[in-house]
C-alpha cells in the first residue's frame, strides 16, 4: 500500500503565502517628506533615554521626538533589557492603555514603497519584495534617506535560523526546523534572482548600487521579524517605533495593535498605529506584547531567533496525503475537499494537547480499503465523515496504529542526539543563544513525536475493546443486545 504518513514539513510555498494587496485606503498615497535634522552629540546625549543605549537608538528617539511622534506625554522609552533592546516605561502603566501612536506618515508598507522614488516599479510586484526592496533603497541611500536615523536602529541579521552557518544548521540536523529553514532559503533565493532580472538590472537609474542576496535577505529576516500583519486593513507593515516592543509569554492575549483615526500632527489627522499595553505596569517596568499565540517554537526560531521554554509551543507537522495510486483516489479525494481537506493535509501536534480533531477521520479515509471500501460508494457520501470519526474497522484502525507509530519511530532515529543527551546540555548551561534555540527546538520535536507514539501505541492495545462500524450499525437496527450479543428473530 502507497505510504500514508510522511514527516517532511509543509512545503516553503504553503509557508510563504503572500500576502493580499487590499489596502486601507483607495487612494493613492501621497508622499511625506520628513524634516532633515542635524545632530550635535550633547543635544542627543542630553535627552531623557538610558546614556548606555547606543548613540544610533538615541538619535532615532531624537527624530521620533522632533518629527512628533513622542513627545513628553509618551509613557515608554527606549531601554536596555534582558532582551537586549526594548521599551520601558516611563510612569505607572494601567491594563489597556495606550503607550504609543504612531502617525501612517511613518509606517513602512506597500504604500510607503509606492509613494518612493522606486514607486514606479512596485506596481504588480509581492508586497514583500516591493518593501523590501523599499528599505533596501532607503539603505544604501544612507544620510539622504528620510528613514536614516530608523534604518540605523535596524539590526543587520537576528539569531533567526536563515541567518545560520551551515555548521550551526547541523545542530538542528533530522528536525522540520532543517527543512523548513532550508525551504524559505531557497524561495529567498529564487525570488531574489527573478526580481534581479526583472526588476533590479533593468532599472539601474532606480538602484545605483549592487545589491546581493545577503542585502535581500537582511531585508526579508527585517520584515519577517518586525512586520505587523493583524492590523485590521494592512497585511504587511513595518512601524518603527512600536518595532522595538518585546515579546513575552506572560502576555496571553494579542488585542494590543489598532487602527485609530486621530491628531497626527498641529493641524493634521491622520489613520494612526495603536499600541496598548496588555499588562499593567509600574515605572521602569519593561512593555511586552504577544506576538503570536498559535505559533510553535520552531516558527518562533525561524521568524525572530527565539524560542519559549514554554513546552506548549513544542510542535510536529504531520504529513497526511492521498496517494494518486490508490484505486480509489477520486472518491476519496472528493470526501477530503467536501471536508475543508485536500490531497495533502497537514496536522500540527502541540505537546501537551490532544490530537486535531479532523486526523483521524482523514487517517481512516486515506486507509480505508478491502472490505470497507463499501463506505466510499455515492450512498454514503454524505455520511461517511460522520463515520470515519470512529473507529471503522480493526483492520482499518490497526493499519494507521503501525503506519503512524513508524514514521514515528522513523523520525526519532533522525536526531543525531536523544531527549536524556539534549537535556543533560540544558543542565549544564553555557549555550550560545543558537545553541540554546538548536536543543530547545530538537527536545520539543521528539517529545511530540514521542508522545504521537504513545497515543497510537495505547490504541494499538485497545484494539479489540473498540467498537467499529459494523457493530454500530447492527445497534442502530436493534440487531444486538446490551451485551453485545447478536439478536435473531424467529418467524411466526
Amino acid at each position: 500500500m502507497a505510504s500514508l504518513f510522511a514527516v517532511q514539513p509543509p512545503t516553503p510555498s504553503s509557508i510563504l503565502k503572500t500576502p493580499g494587496t487590499n489596502n486601507f485606503l483607495k487612494t493613492n498615497p501621497t508622499l511625506h517628506h520628513f524634516k532633515k535634522r542635524s545632530f550635535s552629540l550633547n543635544s542627543v546625549l542630553s535627552t531623557e533615554t538610558d546614556p548606555n543605549i547606543p548613540q544610533t537608538v538615541q538619535r532615532f528617539w531624537q527624530w521620533l521626538k522632533d518629527e512628533g511622534v513622542v513627545s513628553s506625554k509618551t509613557p515608554v522609552k527606549p531601554g536596555i533589557v534582558t532582551e537586549g533592546l526594548g521599551l520601558v516605561a516611563t510612569r505607572n502603566i494601567g491594563r489597556n492603555e495606550v503607550v504609543l501612536e504612531v502617525p501612517k506618515r511613518f509606517w513602512i508598507n506597500q504604500d510607503a514603497a509606492a509613494a518612493s522614488e522606486i514607486g514606479s516599479i512596485c506596481s504588480g510586484l509581492k508586497p514583500f519584495i516591493a518593501v523590501a526592496l523599499f528599505l533596501l533603497s532607503e539603505k544604501f541611500k544612507g544620510e539622504e534617506s528620510k528613514w536614516k536615523y530608523y534604518i540605523d536602529v535596524l539590526p543587520e541579521s537576528t539569531n533567526s535560523t536563515i541567518y545560520w552557518s551551515e555548521e550551526e544548521l547541523l545542530e538542528i540536523q533530522g528536525t522540520q526546523l532543517l527543512s523548513t529553514t532550508l525551504g524559505v532559503k531557497e524561495f529567498v533565493q529564487n525570488e531574489f534572482l527573478k526580481v534581479e532580472e526583472e526588476v533590479i538590472l533593468p532599472n539601474k537609474q532606480l538602484f545605483p548600487f549592487p545589491l546581493t542576496l545577503d542585502d535581500f535577505f537582511w531585508a526579508f529576516g527585517i520584515l519577517r521579524s518586525r512586520a505587523f500583519s493583524r492590523l485590521r486593513n494592512q497585511n504587511l507593515v513595518v512601524i518603527p517605533f512600536a518595532d522595538l516592543i518585546n515579546h513575552s509569554a506572560k502576555v496571553t492575549t494579542e488585542d494590543h495593535a489598532h487602527e485609530v483615526r486621530g491628531p497626527a500632527g498641529l493641524f493634521s489627522w491622520d489613520y494612526l498605529f495603536q499600541l496598548r499595553s496588555p499588562l499593567s505596569l509600574k515605572a521602569g517596568e519593561q512593555v511586552f506584547i504577544q506576538y503570536d499565540i498559535k505559533k510553535s517554537n520552531a516558527d518562533m526560531a525561524l521568524d525572530y531567533g527565539f524560542i519559549e521554554s514554554n513546552s506548549d509551543r513544542d510542535a510536529f507537522t504531520l504529513t497526511l496525503e492521498i496517494s494518486e495510486s490508490d484505486e480509489f483516489f477520486a472518491d476519496k479525494l472528493d470526501i477530503a475537499e467536501s471536508n475543508g481537506l485536500e490531497e495533502t493535509a497537514y496536522f500540527d501536534i502541540k505537546y501537551g494537547q490532544p490530537l486535531p480533531t479532523a486526523m483521524l477521520p482523514y487517517l481512516r479515509l486515506v486507509a480505508l480499503g478491502g472490505s470497507d471500501a463499501f463506505l466510499l460508494e455515492s450512498i454514503f457520501r454524505n455520511s461517511i465523515w460522520g463515520f470515519l470519526e470512529l473507529p471503522i474497522s480493526r483492520a482499518n484502525e490497526e493499519l494507521i496504529c503501525k503506519v503512524v507509530r513508524s514514521a514515528c519511530k522513523s523520525a526519532l532515529s533522525g536526531y543525531p542526539t536523544t531527549i536524556e543527551e539534549d537535556e543533560k546540555l540544558k543542565e549544564e548551561g553555557n549555550l550560545s543563544p543558537r545553541l540554546e534555540i538548536a536543543v530547545g527546538i530538537r527536545i520539543g520535536e521528539k517529545k511530540v513525536l514521542q508522545q504521537i507514539d504513545d497515543i497510537f501505541r495505547e490504541r494499538e492495545s485497545e484494539l479489540d475493546l473498540l467498537e467499529y462500524y459494523q457493530e454500530r450499525r447492527l445497534k442502530d437496527l436493534g440487531l444486538v443486545g446490551e451485551q453485545g450479543e447478536i439478536i435473531f428473530w424467529e418467524p411466526k
